[in-house]
């Protein structure tokens, strides 16, 4: 149980190792940074972004930092580019399940589920 995320690269076929990452709790417009972090080698975090005991029933937007991920794998991106950052705003509706947010992207594109 708990909250996690995984970003894969679909532009080069691999994990987006470390890509920069932010959790944010929402309240309508508000949002309240919880915590920032760097993909490991496999484009995930090293511990869950909640565990079992601290995901709560809520509204959050994790954002995910992909221009500069790309630039730093050294693609020319144009000025401006097309994704700068990602963020996806998502419901915790039961805190007792498991609830991953994976990240499929490109410099072009983008999609997301709500994975297992």
């Amino acid at each position: 149980m708990g909250l996690s995320t995984h970003v894969l690269d679909t532009m080069h076929g691999c994990p987006a190792a470390g890509m920069a990452v932010s959790l944010f709790s929402t309240r309508g417009d508000e949002a309240t940074l919880l915590q920032r972090l760097v993909l490991n080698h496999d484009g995930r975090t090293d511990a869950p972004l909640f565990d079992n005991a601290s995901l709560r029933k809520g509204t959050y937007r994790l954002t995910f930092d992909v221009a500069a991920y790309f630039k730093a794998r050294g693609v020319v991106l144009p000025e401006p580019n097309f994704l700068d950052r990602v963020s996806l705003d998502f419901g915790i509706a039961h805190a007792d399940q498991h609830y991953h947010v994976p990240l499929l992207v490109s410099p072009w594109s983008y999609s997301t589920y709500r994975g297992s």
